[in-house]
């Protein structure tokens, strides 16, 4: 399979678990390629992917936005540790879920734990990037970003 393909597969499923796992109606935009550096401006979640690809989801908004859709799924308001370990899970969810979609389309990939980013962050090293706008609807933004890691 080519990388294209592995690439195609993956914005697949991610576009899916976002679906899966967000409560709301969410609205996927187009994806664009994105160069190096990527600037997170206040709160998100860092899963690296192994296997056929080597590549990492980050996934960021604001911490009200994933506050809201804690408050959406668990019926509760979660507020500093507590969010802060909703964020890493929603990474562990929503990057379970693209491995199960990846799966069925016959590309293998394991994850690593969550790395959850607060404040600014600005990541570097890797070859391709696209973004993924994600309008989850009455809530906001959030932003996906597949990055392709730089070959060894």
């Amino acid at each position: 399979m080519s990388n294209s393909n592995h690439i195609q597969i993956l914005l697949n499923g991610l576009i899916q678990s976002m679906q899966e796992v967000i409560p709301q109606t969410v609205k996927i935009g187009t994806p664009t390629l994105y160069k190096e550096p990527f600037t997170q401006s206040e709160a998100g979640v860092l899963i690296g992917i192994t296997g056929d690809v080597r590549a990492r989801i980050i996934l960021e908004s604001s911490s009200k936005i994933f506050g809201d859709i804690g408050l959406s799924m668990y019926g509760m308001e979660i507020s500093g540790e507590m969010l802060e370990s909703f964020i890493g899970e929603f990474g562990n969810m929503s990057a379970g879920k693209l491995c199960t979609y990846c799966a069925n389309n016959e590309l293998d990939l394991d994850i690593t734990p969550p790395t959850v980013m607060i404040g600014q962050t600005k990541l570097f090293g890797f070859q391709h990037a696209f973004r993924l706008p994600i309008t989850i609807e009455g809530l906001g933004q959030m932003n996906g970003l597949l990055t392709i890691d730089n070959e060894d």
